[in-house]
């Protein structure tokens, strides 16, 4: 495959639809074989073929390293557990599952209060429901929770003052990614592979 006709948008889609559950490379293949491109062209070609191939070994190394900067400020998990939660809730099967499990939890220690947490009737006129269907979570509208789950972590973000070290792990994790891909020679298993997975 050429690499140096393949645009940013190409990558991307590219990128979305392969199957993300293959496992890293072997390390001794990661790590090894670096030269610095010789143009441009190659440059481009090079950074295309091995962010695609090296795809799983990349998403690990982020993780590692905002691993590394949550290390250094643990209120910063908590606070992005419930930002990724309030974003999950904008999901309406993330936000019904969700409320279904915690209402069926619920019920087995109090079934008084899981009766509580039902949502609410919608009226139905003529065998259609009258308005659109709104999302509730324990009872709840989902809005409720978001607001709540996102003051909640913008308070957190606030006071354990970690934005900006995750910030920062983000941004070395990113440089980290650009360097490796810019300088790492795509061998012919990764040139194959990228045609092969393409056909």
């Amino acid at each position: 495959m050429d690499w140096g006709n393949v645009t940013a948008e190409d990558l991307v889609d590219a990128l979305r639809e392969v199957d993300w559950s293959s496992p890293p490379r072997p390390l001794s293949e990661f790590l090894s074989r670096f030269t610095v491109p010789r143009s441009s062209a190659t440059w481009n070609s090079r950074l295309k073929c091995n962010l695609y191939y090296y795809r799983t070994n990349y998403f690990i190394m982020i993780i590692l390293i905002l691993g590394l900067g949550f290390l250094r400020r643990p209120l910063a998990i908590v606070a992005a557990l419930l930002t990724a939660l309030s974003i999950a809730f904008l999901n309406d099967s993330f936000a019904g599952t969700f409320s279904e499990k915690v209402t069926r939890t619920l019920r087995q220690f109090s079934p008084h209060l899981a009766a509580k947490m039902r949502p609410p009737l919608t009226p139905v006129i003529r065998g259609r429901p009258s308005a659109k269907r709104a999302i509730y979570i324990c009872g709840r509208s989902r809005w409720v929770f978001v607001l709540i789950f996102s003051a909640v972590s913008f308070f957190l973000w606030y006071v354990s003052c970690s934005l900006l070290t995750v910030l920062w792990a983000l941004a070395i994790g990113l440089l980290a990614i650009f360097i490796h891909a810019s300088f790492r020679t795509p061998n012919l298993k990764a040139r194959l592979n990228t045609f092969r997975e393409e056909f």
